[in-house]
């Protein structure tokens, strides 16, 4: 007889073994999909076109673009609210890409870690 808790013998029936495997493969593609999510890069865009912001799937900015008519000293909000939106823009493309990366290994949607 086993002791309370245990498996018969020692060893874990059949469907355990098989769900731990599914479990570290399952691991295995979401740390793959996580790296795959770093290393790439999302473009993000506001005021026409004017303002352009580059970040990488971890979230690092790398990169401003301003266009020079959008630079104006004497509207400095609408720079600042254009910067905004374009991170925000490259941000959403960053979550929908992670959505889809991870979401697709187990069917269910994931957000970004």
């Amino acid at each position: 007889m086993a002791k309370h808790g245990g498996f018969p013998g020692g060893a874990m029936p059949g469907n355990m073994a098989n769900l731990m495997k599914q479990a570290q493969r399952m691991q295995r593609q979401m740390e793959e999909g996580r790296k795959e999510l770093e290393s790439t890069e999302f473009e993000g865009t506001a005021g026409g076109g004017a303002v352009t912001v580059r970040i990488n799937g971890k979230r690092d900015v790398l990169d401003i673009k301003l266009d020079k008519d959008i630079v104006d000293p004497d509207d400095v909000e609408t720079l600042q609210d254009s910067i905004l939106a374009a991170i925000k823009d490259a941000m959403d493309k960053a979550d929908a890409a992670g959505e889809q990366i991870m979401g697709g290994l187990n069917g269910m949607p994931a957000g970004l870690f």
